[in-house]
């Protein structure tokens, strides 16, 4: 199951990277997640975790497996019948706008049961968190 969202933002690349890799501001921005909270101390990177409680979902801990600084990154949850990777993409536009695609995609013996049982609220909170992120990055 591969669910998107995406959103033009009023506002230079560099801000939009900023505010999307502090992921414990992200309650802040974003009623999708209620709390966040890294596991290690420091700039995200590969092999760097956080464990997220979203509404009406089971807490996840997320583990980086890609990133591309200012770019790019994903994130892994797995649980029993199910891996989850959620992808994180951030482009520079002209004249100070930038581009943000988040992509979730769901794999495994469970993935087509969990997709149909939470597809419409991963849709929502998908789009919640790219007009968060939006909203928030154009602030000031």
């Amino acid at each position: 199951m591969r669910f998107e969202a995406g959103t033009e933002v009023a506002a230079e690349a560099g801000r939009v990277w900023a505010v999307l890799v502090d992921v414990e501001r992200w309650p802040e921005w974003t009623p999708s997640v209620r709390r966040a909270r890294r596991g290690e101390a420091g700039p995200l990177a590969v092999g760097a975790t956080a464990r997220l409680e979203q509404p009406k979902l089971r807490p996840a801990v997320w583990r980086v497996t890609e990133l591309t600084d200012g770019v790019s990154f994903s994130w892994v949850s797995r649980n029993p019948g199910v891996s989850t990777l959620a992808e994180h993409r951030v482009l520079p536009l002209a004249a100070g706008r930038t581009r943000v695609d988040l992509v979730l995609t769901q794999s495994g013996p469970l993935a087509g049961l969990v997709g149909w049982l939470y597809g419409d609220l991963t849709r929502r909170y998908l789009r919640m968190e790219a007009d968060g992120l939006r909203r928030r990055c154009e602030q000031d």
